[in-house]
């Protein structure tokens, strides 16, 4: 299996595990070695006391972005740290676009950025990820 394979049958794997993001409207619209892109629509129940996206929400999405990108290399992989900065206002009916790529990777470690853009492309965030692999693969291991 080429490592863009291994990275879309991981992705497939995770997904359909991940209620979290199917129930949000994410889709995942890119996969590559450490590397995914996710997109979701901003509704109403996603509001604010503003009336603008709440910031979990555009976690979420980010998090979501960082776990298929680190995820694509048949290691189960975790969250051990995370942080964002928010720079502009989602909106109701906005596309959000996170965009994960991994800065590095070695032995157990990584750390992903993950930009969030809107569709006129305003910048709207910007998360850093720090993984951690553990015990398991996502498909079966031959050998």
């Amino acid at each position: 299996m080429t490592p863009q394979e291994l990275a879309e049958a991981s992705a497939r794997a995770l997904w359909d595990g991940d209620s979290t993001s199917q129930r949000l409207g994410m889709t995942l619209d890119h996969i590559a070695p450490g590397a995914a892109t996710l997109t979701m629509t901003v509704t109403p129940a996603m509001s604010n006391g503003h009336g603008t996206c709440h910031g979990g929400y555009i976690f979420t999405l980010a998090d979501s972005a960082f776990a298929f990108a680190c995820n694509g290399y048949n290691q189960r992989t975790v969250g051990q740290h995370a942080s964002i900065t928010y720079l502009a206002p989602g909106r109701i009916g906005d596309r959000l676009t996170a965009t994960a790529t991994e800065c590095a990777r070695q032995g157990r470690s990584g750390v992903y950025d993950v930009r969030v853009t809107n569709q006129d492309g305003t910048h709207i965030a910007e998360f850093r990820g720090h993984s951690r692999t553990v015990k398991g693969t996502h498909l079966p291991v031959e050998g």
